[in-house]
């Protein structure tokens, strides 16, 4: 199950990075495109070289319609598609300045309850961005620019949220199981303790 687990948050980091490489040169393009257009209508250029100007405009030079849109889209499930790997591997911020002093088998439960905690608000995540799912579907909102349908957005953001829902569930039970056997059961990574 662990090598189950380990794959399938990989694979959706990987998917996750892949969305978010691509939304990087979406703006990139975007933005090239609206430097290029302002060029373009710079006074300056306009008067002194209508023809240059004339022909950058020709180009059809400029922002890429709807790219907040897809942006806004696109961070939103590569958010979703980072957090099983997070979970799995305690790549949460940690702070220890207190539990520090206490015992480790103290410090294990402590871990457990956060993980169960954390478990139930990500299982709550899911269900309220199902629930907004379904309304989107019923109300037919679409976006401004591109008349996509909202709940599409919605959609792409739930496919990860239910996998970091499952590790989320695997974790809350191997964490609890390791406070209560005092043995790993789950991978551990350097996290971001302060």
């Amino acid at each position: 199950m662990s090598r189950f687990m380990t794959a399938l948050t990989r694979a959706m980091a990987i998917l996750g990075g892949v969305v978010l490489t691509v939304l990087i040169i979406l703006v990139c393009v975007s933005v090239s495109g609206r430097g290029g257009n302002t060029l373009a209508h710079w006074g300056w250029l306009e008067q002194n070289a209508p023809a240059l100007s004339d022909a950058i405009l020709a180009t059809g030079i400029g922002p890429l319609p709807g790219d907040f849109e897809l942006v806004e889209a696109g961070i939103a499930f590569a958010i979703f598609s980072f957090l099983p790997l997070a979970q799995l591997y305690s790549g949460h911020a940690t702070v220890d300045v207190f539990t520090a002093k206490f015992s480790r088998r103290f410090n294990a439960w402590l871990i457990a309850f956060w993980e169960v905690l954390l478990t139930a608000l990500i299982l709550l995540i899911t269900l309220r961005l199902a629930v907004g799912m379904m309304e989107k579907i019923d109300n037919g909102e679409i976006t401004f620019i591109l008349q996509f349908p909202v709940w599409w957005a919605y959609a792409a953001s739930l496919l990860p949220a239910c996998v970091a829902s499952v590790v989320a569930v695997y974790c809350a039970v191997g964490r609890v199981a390791e406070a209560a056997l005092r043995r790993p059961f789950l991978p551990t990574g350097e996290g971001a303790v302060h």
